[in-house]
C-alpha cells in the first residue's frame, strides 16, 4: 500500500483550510499535492476530526488484539479436539 507523505491530522487541517475558503489551488501549491487529491481526501476525511481518528486507531489496534486472541484461542481448540480424539 503506497504511504502518503501527510499525516491525517494534516490531512484534515488542510481540509479545513479548504472549507475556510482557501482555494483548491493555492492549497496545493502551499503544501505540495495535485489538486484531485484534496477531492479524494475529503471523500476520505469529510467531516472528521482528530478526536475521531484517534478514536478509530483505537478501535483498530483493539480489532486487532481481538483477532489475535481468537486466533490463539482457536488454534487451542483444535490441538485439544485432536488430543481428545487420539485418546479415545
Amino acid at each position: 500500500m503506497k504511504r502518503t507523505k501527510f499525516s491525517e491530522s494534516q490531512i484534515i487541517k488542510i481540509l479545513k483550510e479548504y472549507e475556510s475558503g482557501v482555494s483548491v489551488e493555492e492549497l496545493s501549491r502551499k503544501h505540495g499535492f495535485y489538486p484531485s487529491t484534496l477531492y479524494d481526501w475529503k471523500k476520505k476525511y469529510g467531516g472528521s476530526t482528530d478526536s475521531t481518528l484517534q478514536e478509530l486507531k483505537e478501535l483498530k489496534r483493539e480489532n486487532e488484539e481481538l483477532k489475535k486472541m481468537y486466533a490463539n484461542i482457536s488454534l487451542e481448540h483444535i490441538a485439544l479436539k485432536d488430543f481428545i480424539a487420539k485418546k479415545l
